[in-house]
């Protein structure tokens, strides 16, 4: 239990990065260009992190056959979920341009939690069997929260939602990240390495897809060609504090 309680803990800590995202889109100023460039920098980061933190383990711990089933699951299962949001309005959930449906705003609470809680159930099994917290991935969720948060209230207060509104979205989808990081954690304790890096593989399945539907085009359009190296440097970040 100590332990579940310990994934809890860093889970929230990385879905805190949601709430502050989101303080930060609605009290700033910041074009929608600095918030793309910062979002091609937290993909990066997590880029890396799905390759070392997940992959790697995953293929270490149960072999080639586990880690590709769970990654095609983890995309497919990504990929079906955000289509079913997507025709009730939520495709637009991570825009800052203000696109998203005036009516959408539960399809894009459940899209957000079907964005955060791969990345949680990740936190919590990096710890299963007495392993020690990912650092890298930690932060990797942490920055990569942050611009989505923001590009996402930015767009939200456009479409006309309130302010309360919006918080308490965010803070429900990080107290809610905290909880999936506990409860992944719990789950997998009693299982054997290939399901547990089977998970880690379906995991990083969802968090792939998700990168590549939702924000790095968002990050792209607003950004321009320069998201490309940005995504680089987020990615050498990530993997030089993963190697140190």
């Amino acid at each position: 239990m100590h332990q579940a309680i310990q994934a809890a803990l860093w889970g929230l800590l990385g879905g805190s990065a949601l709430l502050l995202g989101a303080l930060v889109g609605l009290t700033g100023r910041l074009p929608q260009r600095a918030i793309a460039l910062v979002m091609a920098f937290g993909a990066g980061v997590l880029l890396s992190a799905v390759s070392f933190e997940l992959m790697d383990e995953a293929y270490k711990h149960g072999g080639l056959a586990a880690a590709s089933i769970g990654l095609l699951s983890g995309a497919l299962v990504f990929f079906a979920g955000d289509l079913a949001l997507s025709w009730r309005g939520a495709h637009c959930r991570k825009s800052s341009s203000g696109e998203q449906p005036a009516d959408a705003g539960a399809a894009i609470a459940l899209g957000a939690l079907l964005d955060g809680i791969p990345e949680s159930i990740a936190i919590g099994a990096s710890l299963v069997d007495g392993g020690k917290i990912g650092v890298a991935m930690v932060v990797a969720v942490f920055l990569s929260n942050v611009p989505e948060a923001l590009s996402s209230a930015t767009g939200m207060a456009k479409a006309g939602r309130s302010r309360s509104q919006i918080l308490s979205l965010w803070a429900a989808v990080a107290l809610a990240s905290g909880l999936a990081a506990g409860l992944g954690n719990l789950w997998l304790a009693t299982a054997g390495p290939a399901y547990v890096a089977t998970i880690q593989a379906f995991a990083a399945g969802a968090v792939l897809a998700m990168l590549a539907s939702t924000m790095m085009p968002e990050a792209y359009e607003e950004g321009g060609a320069v998201v490309g190296l940005l995504t680089a440097l987020g990615f050498l970040a990530a993997f030089t504090l993963d190697k140190i």
